[in-house]
């Protein structure tokens, strides 16, 4: 019995064919060859999840970046953070751009320096990765004391508190944001600043992030949890 290059297990057997003794090699799988590409295996797995962290934390890099520059009202530095051909997609409004020069006179009119109101909280219920995007889960809270476009077009400040929940898909060419598509519970915005009546709807103003905070809280339709 030897071992073989390929990891098993040669043995040598006779055989009884047509009254004489056969011999024959046998080649039988043994625990060496099952062992290397078990390891093979495991190396293969773990070189691909430290790639996946490695593009993850690339990724929350450059979008935290792009969120810096948003934040602090810097359009060259924000614009810098995108690649040469973006686009911004705010779904329930419709508002955003196409191209550098879309991107940029959204960013210039409606956002740079009217992003948020000053209080404003970022809360991050959930951050996913996939290849070239990641997809954030957060609630956004503020009072409406200055104007939103890119939230709120052409409705003037109400002073009223809102907390809202919001779903933002960025991607990734390389280093760079290529684009954003942006979702907001619209409807229980509207009610929680007093600009539409609930009653006999189905919305819930602020319970919408409440429940996402606490899944257990009844819903006011049913009073299931």
């Amino acid at each position: 019995m030897r071992s073989n290059k390929g990891g098993g297990v040669v043995k040598r057997r006779e055989f009884i064919r047509d009254g004489a003794r056969v011999a024959a090699t046998v080649v039988v799988a043994g625990t060496l060859g099952c062992a290397t590409g078990k390891v093979s295996t495991e190396k293969q797995q773990e070189e691909k999840s430290m790639a996946e962290q490695t593009r993850a934390e690339e990724m929350d890099a450059a979008f935290g970046e792009h969120m810096d520059a948003e934040l602090s009202g810097d359009l060259d530095r924000t614009m810098a953070t995108m690649t040469s051909n973006p686009h911004l997609v705010n779904v329930p409004t419709m508002l955003g751009g196409q191209g550098p020069d879309g991107v940029r006179t959204f960013y210039a009119n409606r956002l740079i320096g009217q992003f948020f109101p000053p209080d404003v909280k970022f809360e991050t219920l959930s951050r996913t990765y996939g290849q070239d995007r990641l997809v954030d889960e957060l609630i956004i809270s503020f009072t409406h004391t200055t104007e939103i476009d890119h939230l709120l077009p052409r409705v003037k400040p109400t002073g009223k508190y809102a907390e809202v929940a919001f779903v933002v898909i960025v991607g990734f060419e390389g280093d760079k944001v290529s684009y954003e598509h942006i979702y907001w519970d619209q409807g229980n915005l509207l009610v929680q600043l007093g600009l539409i009546d609930p009653e006999g709807l189905p919305l819930t103003g602020a319970g919408a992030a409440a429940k996402l905070r606490n899944p257990s809280i009844p819903d006011p339709f049913f009073n299931e949890s």
